[in-house]
Parts: structure tokens; C-alpha cells; sequence
């Protein structure tokens, strides 16, 4: 599969180093999920197809890579709370430590969201003022030129 960073870059940009995660914990199919429910609706199939082939890089790195990285974060932290067995599902629970509660969960994954879209805005208003650079991007299909609710409040952007 091509996407626009890889899994090793995700567990770097998304994740702190005393997090000793396995290198399988980021798949390139979540990588690929994040691009297509996020990227693709923002920037459109034909620059995020551009993006792909390795056009712009230094936009990627700069302006998305971090935005994909912690919007897979967001997907895979409920996978981690659980190991599946051939006797069902487990917990881990190390006996050094204590498990995070589902609030606390619930809070690093709204809080890996929304600087996520904060950074896909950042990465919007750049393609926007740098039109001639990005002509495959129609802010018409943008959806964030759409309207939204977001915390219950009506937005249009």
C-alpha cells in the first residue's frame, strides 16, 4: 500500500519515546484508513493521488505527516486496550502499573483528534494561499468549507 508517511513514522510522530509500543502496533491499513476518511475528503482524491507519488514532499512532512500520525493514534488506542487470545479478549495489566480508565482514554484520543484537524486547517489555509502550487485542490469539496457541528455548536467555515 502507498501512504503518505509510514508505519515507523506514525509510532515516532504520534507517540513519546518511553512508549515502548511493538513496531506492528501501526498497520499500513490504519495509516490508509486515516488518508481516506480524513486527507482525501479535505484535499481531494486528485492531490491527495498527487501526494501519493511523492509530489510535494516537503508539504507532506511540514504539514500533514503529523496530523496523519496523530489521527492514527486516535483509531488504534482503543485496539490497545485489549489483546485477543485464543480465550477471548484480555486486558493487560502489568503489575507495576495501573490501567487508564475509559476517561482517560476518551481524553487522549479527543485531544489526538482535534490537534489533528487543528493541523489539517494549518495545511488547508497553506494549499489555499498557495493556490497556483496545489491545482488540483477545490476548496468547494473541501470539507471543512462545509457546515459542522463541533461540541454541539453549529460552525460554517
Amino acid at each position: 500500500m502507498n501512504t503518505l508517511i509510514s508505519p515507523t513514522e506514525v509510532l515516532r510522530r504520534a507517540f513519546r519515546g518511553h512508549e515502548r509500543l511493538p513496531a506492528d502496533l501501526i498497520r499500513e491499513a490504519d495509516i490508509v484508513s486515516v488518508e481516506w476518511c480524513y486527507v482525501r475528503p479535505i484535499f481531494g482524491n486528485a492531490l491527495h493521488d498527487r501526494l501519493l507519488l511523492g509530489a510535494d514532499a516537503a508539504f507532506v512532512t511540514d504539514f500533514l505527516a503529523d496530523a496523519v500520525a496523530l489521527l492514527c493514534r486516535y483509531r488504534v488506542l482503543p485496539r490497545m486496550m485489549h489483546h485477543c487470545t485464543m480465550v477471548g479478549l484480555l486486558r493487560p495489566h502489568p503489575s507495576e502499573s495501573a490501567l487508564a480508565d475509559v476517561e482517560a482514554l476518551s481524553h487522549d484520543r479527543r485531544a489526538a483528534k482535534q490537534e489533528a484537524i487543528t493541523l489539517l486547517r494549518r495545511a488547508v489555509r497553506y494549499v489555499e494561499a498557495h493556490a497556483a502550487d496545489f491545482p488540483e485542490y477545490d476548496p468547494d469539496n473541501n470539507v471543512l468549507n462545509h457546515c459542522s457541528t463541533d461540541g454541539g455548536f453549529v460552525q460554517i467555515h
